[in-house]
């Protein structure tokens, strides 16, 4: 019963995702089980047969690669691994932690060389996890996905967020090649004793953290920590900024179903970034500081905000303790609905050379199931399916902040993907030209412009790819 590559293609005429238009409220809803119509036959085990057992794969060494390199994520899933272990004497798992970068970087080399992992963490969209499918790297798991019952699990609006078609043309549809453990969204942590101290409050708007920030540089603190030698932080940063101005029109664009990025939005934000940095509300030279770093300098009392993941949480409160409080960015009216870059962490996949795939998708499955959750609860990670140990935290606690925030964002269906999915070279134009932009030497404009330079050719070779697609066949 073992997973298969891609199988037969089929072909559809979607022309973009349909994913993240919803609320993630629907958390609590069903779907039904099975591979919903997703995957094509021979692409997985057979729905319907039985549970794989691992205790009856002989002797088994399961090479896993992630980067779950920080202190919570790097415990919870210690632990899980510990566990899986425990319960399975013949398997053992030689796990590979890499930093973000470091996994995006040698990736797609290890899982095309002659020695694969089994199971890897993939990001999700076009750069990574649809360039891997294109390449015949990663196995379909649609058929797990009905015997483990992650079609009732998860909904929607997070597994499509992992799906690709059966032709590699788009993600966001078609056939599942990965799991995502985590929930996440860029949120906006505060250091309570400074702002106390500046006189001020957690702000309720935007306008309220605006104007504090002016007070606070007026005070001689900065206002808000950032490094981003790393490139990825002002992806996160520049969202946030985004997200204020057009989060519906900025999803759609990520989605492939918008107007593009030379718009006032993307200007507007890179606006707002530029000054900033002028302002003195950044840090000078960031971008020769490192995230860790920045983190760090924050949590030792050097900023009063810090705009960054979910993930830091259980880092920075093992320094800060009540000193540190979490919300998402502020609406711009007071109670109104908040809007961020989110969704889920990274997906897991099974690649599609892997000698021990049932093994590969039952420890997809361990890791992930509400056990798992609660496991991630404990060590202060925000798991994408929340289990009854969230709903214990006490909720004027840093980690029930966390929980409520999630909870809040998915009512509002605030989550606007990562800027970054938006095509197979976004990540490097985008990360580069606000390295720019965070020095000075790009202006607003001439982003919008270079943006649209890269998504522009890239959505017209989308639709002139589906417009030669013969048929109407959907994928269900």
């Amino acid at each position: 019963m073992g997973i298969p590559g891609t199988g037969a293609r089929r072909r559809h005429t979607r022309a973009a995702p349909t994913v993240l238009t919803a609320a993630l409220v629907l958390l609590a809803a069903g779907c039904v089980p099975g591979t919903d119509g997703s995957g094509a036959a021979g692409s997985g085990a057979g729905a319907g047969t039985a549970v794989p057992d691992p205790a009856k794969a002989g002797k088994v060494t399961l090479t896993v690669w992630d980067q779950e390199i920080r202190g919570g994520t790097d415990g919870e899933l210690t632990e899980l691994n510990e566990e899986f272990e425990q319960k399975y004497p013949n398997v053992r798992i030689k796990r590979v932690a890499r930093s973000f970068t470091d996994l995006k970087t040698t990736l797609k080399l290890a899982v095309s060389g002659n020695n694969p992992p089994d199971v890897i963490q993939a990001n999700q969209g076009y750069p990574d996890m649809v360039s891997f499918v294109r390449a015949g790297l990663l196995a379909p798991l649609d058929n797990y996905a009905g015997i483990y019952d992650w079609n009732t699990r998860y909904p929607n609006t997070l597994l499509n967020l992992n799906r690709v078609s059966a032709d590699g043309t788009d993600f966001g549809t078609g056939r599942l090649y990965g799991i995502s453990q985590t929930g996440e969204y860029i949120g906006l942590y505060y250091n309570k004793d400074l702002l106390k101290k500046s006189g001020l409050e957690p702000p309720e708007t935007w306008r309220d953290l605006t104007d504090g920030l002016a007070e606070l540089k007026d005070r001689g603190e900065l206002p808000v920590q950032f490094g981003n030698l790393d490139k990825y932080p002002a992806i996160h940063t520049f969202g946030v900024l985004q997200d204020q101005l057009d989060a519906a029109g900025t999803r759609d664009t990520v989605l492939g179903r918008g107007d593009g990025f030379d718009n006032a939005a993307t200007k507007g934000a890179a606006a707002t970034l530029t000054d900033w940095m002028e302002r003195g509300y950044l840090p000078k030279g960031a971008n020769g500081l490192g995230y860790d770093d920045a983190a760090k300098k924050f949590a030792s009392g050097e900023g009063a905000y810090l705009l960054t993941g979910t993930w830091q949480l259980a880092d920075l409160k093992k320094t800060m303790g009540d000193k540190l409080g979490l919300m998402p960015p502020p609406p711009a009216k007071a109670g109104g609905d908040p809007v961020t870059t989110g969704g889920q962490g990274l997906a897991w996949s099974v690649t599609s050379r892997s000698r021990h795939p049932e093994v590969a998708a039952a420890y997809l499955d361990f890791i992930t199931d509400e056990h798992a959750a609660d496991v991630m609860t404990r060590h202060g990670v925000l798991p994408a399916v929340p289990g009854k140990a969230a709903a214990a935290v006490a909720p004027d606690t840093v980690d029930g902040q966390m929980i409520d925030g999630w909870k809040r964002l998915s009512a509002a269906d605030g989550l606007v993907p990562y800027l970054d999915y938006s095509t197979p070279t976004f990540y490097d134009t985008l990360s580069a030209a606000l390295q720019g932009v965070v020095s000075g030497r790009t202006s607003p404009a001439k982003l919008a412009t270079t943006l649209q330079q890269d998504y522009g050719p890239f959505m017209t070779e989308q639709r002139e790819r589906h417009a030669a697609k013969p048929g109407p066949a959907s994928t269900g």
